[in-house]
Parts: structure tokens; sequence; C-alpha cells
């Protein structure tokens, strides 16, 4: 009997200790946008958009997106997202997440008239 009992409470134990093996994840773009946009209004920022995408860069194995964030001025802020347990964790919560300027736009044609 005590046998069963410490497994079931080994079980128990386990389960408990979030079935993931790792603690940071991937978001999509549209993800990261929605995520980005609740945090800067729980934090009531004025902004004027929010534009994510792929970076092609990756922080413990969690691909990263990059959201650019445009605040005014022109003041656009990059943040780089993966999500730590489920919830959107950024270049600004650890400097280690890298998010460097990529380029990765197709070069943008300026028309005058």
């Amino acid at each position: 009997m005590r046998l069963a009992a410490g497994a079931g409470l080994m079980a128990i134990l386990l389960a408990g200790c979030g079935g993931s093996s790792s603690t940071y994840e991937a978001s999509t773009p549209p993800g990261a946008k929605k995520l980005m946009v609740e945090y800067l209004q729980g934090k009531q920022l004025s902004y004027r958009w929010v534009a994510c995408l792929r970076s092609g860069r990756s922080f413990h194995g969690a691909s990263i997106v990059r959201c650019n964030v445009n605040f005014g001025d022109p003041h656009i802020e990059a943040y780089c997202i993966v999500l730590r347990h489920g919830k959107l964790y950024s270049d600004h919560d650890d400097p280690a997440i890298p998010c460097q300027r990529d380029n990765r736009a197709p070069p943008a044609t300026i028309v005058t008239s």
C-alpha cells in the first residue's frame, strides 16, 4: 500500500511541474501583436500602430517575433517577443533576448509629387 501511495504522490507532483520542457515558447506575429496591444493599453501608453514579424532569431529555442511600436514624433520602438509561461516576455524584460536591427523588410519606394 505504501508503494502505491508514494507512486500516486509522485504523479501528482510531476503533473504540477507545468508539463512543458521549456519555459519559453514562440508566438505568431498576430498573437504577439495582440499581446503587445494589450500590454500597451494596460500601461495606458499612447501609440499609433504596432507591426510584428518573425525576426529569424531565437531565444532558448523559441523563435522571436519583433514588434515595432510607433509612439509618434516619429519614435518607433522595437520589442522582441517570446512567450514565457504563456505570457508576453520581451527584450525590455530581459536584455539577453536578441533584438538588433535586422533590415528584413523590402526596400521602401518613396514617391513624391
